[in-house]
């Protein structure tokens, strides 16, 4: 996948209180993400941009049209370590 397509895929993450919660008990970054973009897209995007392994992508189309995903990074990685990188805390 080019790195054009990458940044495509990851339109941003998403900083809420659930979202916040979901790094500290279970691992898991939420993402704000292209509507078209499949799962392994998803996957392969979050562990080349962020340099990690992920365990498990759930998505979900909200209210507004956007499509969230929740991606659950393997227990070796911390989600609270991206977090940091990208600024949510």
């Amino acid at each position: 996948m080019s790195m054009d397509r990458l940044y495509k895929v990851i339109i941003r993450p998403l900083q809420s209180e659930k979202a916040l919660t979901l790094i500290d008990k279970q691992n898991t970054l939420t993402f704000i993400v292209d509507i078209d973009a499949s799962k392994t897209e998803i996957k392969r995007a979050v562990e080349e941009l962020f340099n990690v392994k992920v365990e498990d992508v759930r998505t979900l189309i909200t209210p507004r049209g956007e499509k969230k995903a929740y991606v659950k990074l393997a227990p070796e990685y911390k989600a609270s370590e991206i977090a940091s990188q990208l600024g949510l805390i």
